[in-house]
């Protein structure tokens, strides 16, 4: 391989790294908005995710409805944050990646989650936009807190 063609190799492993960064900047910002219209650009439309031990879900629509259903209510409040992402481009047009996790979520009145743990995605570049190809969470810890309000 000549030096420029390495160069050039090199510049888009970093630009896809970055674009997936951003794309999973904008799950979390979408869920916790609650922008569900937004969100599913974030998924390729045969996409699949594992958010626990009985919630396996195969499809954009399906996956985007399971999340309007469950986090899109007024009485839930959410917040996601996720960083030092391992990501690694397996080709031109795939990649996979793990996410450290942390999340708050409020369910109004009394109920409060605070979870940590991973996520495990893979993407794939459509039309020269990186998408969601699969994604799974992996709970390490939640904390559940009640309060007698």
């Amino acid at each position: 391989m000549s030096q420029l063609a390495d160069l050039e190799a090199r510049v888009r492993v970093l630009e896809d790294t970055e674009a997936i960064k951003k794309l999973k900047a904008k799950y979390w910002r979408c869920v916790d908005k609650k922008l569900w219209d937004e969100l599913a650009d974030c998924f390729a439309e045969d996409a699949a995710a594992d958010y626990g031990p009985d919630i396996k879900l195969k499809g954009r629509k399906t996956i985007i409805q399971f999340l309007k259903d469950s986090l899109g209510r007024e009485s839930v409040i959410t917040a996601h944050e996720g960083h030092n992402a391992e990501i690694e481009i397996t080709s031109e047009t795939t990649a996979k990646g793990i996410w450290p996790l942390h999340d708050y979520v409020v369910i109004q009145p009394n109920t409060r989650l605070n979870g940590w743990g991973h996520y495990e995605d893979e993407y794939v570049k459509e039309n020269g936009q990186w998408k969601k190809k699969s994604t799974k969470i992996t709970r390490i810890i939640e904390e559940w807190m009640l309060s007698k309000r």
